[in-house]
């Protein structure tokens, strides 16, 4: 991260990244995965795109800091603030997007998903809103890396006045976590059979969105869905037995990487 900013950007990124654990340690956040391997919180030997919409990147801010996850954030003077925050929050940040350094950008997410998952909001960061852009379909294909959708939902939120209506959770209300499962786009595909790709992978983000939504409105108990905590810092000794010698193979052969 650069330190190439003034004081005050990184002193308002630090007590903001404080002032978003304080807030969102109030809600009750449960999630299903329709496939639970994709969770990054057990590692993996292959690296993932996640993808989300920008009006909850609350949430994944919130749950999955320290996975080992790079965040793609504008390179807008307004979003180093944000970057300030998810640095704070363990997230590695690399600065672009489709209008501005965009092929910087995806060369240096190329380079970063060789070891690390990447997380991106394909609607940010100037929308429209829940359309997806094509930069996120073209780094799946060109790097092999499988995409995650994710879907989230909160109990009558409070919507901003902004392209995204972004989404600012009431204190102690539900948030609902969707988790769709992998997606291989393939390589050398047609500009044509990129936009359908780029359509299909939208389509299932708004889905799984949409039931997560219609899950945290409801209240209801789901079958298969899991409690989540606020992410902290974890150690290999702490996930579950299983998967601790699966772990330590992949951070041996990034390592060597």
């Amino acid at each position: 991260m650069s330190d190439n900013v003034p004081l005050a950007t990184r002193w308002l990124g630090m007590l903001s990244a404080q002032g978003i654990r304080a807030w969102m340690g109030t809600q009750n956040y449960r999630s299903y995965l329709y496939d639970p391997a994709v969770d990054p919180r057990f590692g993996t030997e292959q690296p993932r795109i996640y993808l989300f919409w920008h009006e909850y990147i609350l949430v994944p801010l919130s749950l999955r800091g320290h996975c080992d996850i790079v965040m793609l954030l504008s390179r807008h003077r307004d979003a180093e603030v944000l970057a300030r925050v998810a640095h704070h929050m363990g997230f590695g940040c690399v600065r672009g997007s489709t209008t501005r350094g965009a092929t910087a950008a995806l060369l240096e997410l190329t380079r970063c998903g060789k070891k690390s998952h990447l997380a991106i909001t394909p609607d940010g960061p100037q929308g429209p809103r829940r359309q997806m852009a094509m930069g996120a379909i073209f780094l799946a294909s060109q790097s092999g890396m499988p995409i995650v959708p994710m879907g989230f939902g909160m109990d009558r939120p409070k919507r901003m006045r902004s392209w995204d209506r972004f989404a600012m959770p009431r204190p102690f209300a539900r948030i609902r976590c969707v988790v769709g499962p992998p997606t291989y786009i393939p390589s050398n595909l047609s500009r044509d059979d990129l936009e359908v790709a780029r359509l299909r992978v939208q389509a299932k983000m708004n889905d799984l969105t949409q039931e997560a939504e219609d899950w945290a409105a409801s209240g209801a108990e789901r079958q298969g869905g899991n409690a989540e905590r606020r992410r902290v810092r974890q150690t290999v000794s702490s996930l579950p037995v299983e998967l601790q010698p699966r772990i330590e193979v992949a951070r041996e052969s990034r390592r060597s990487a």
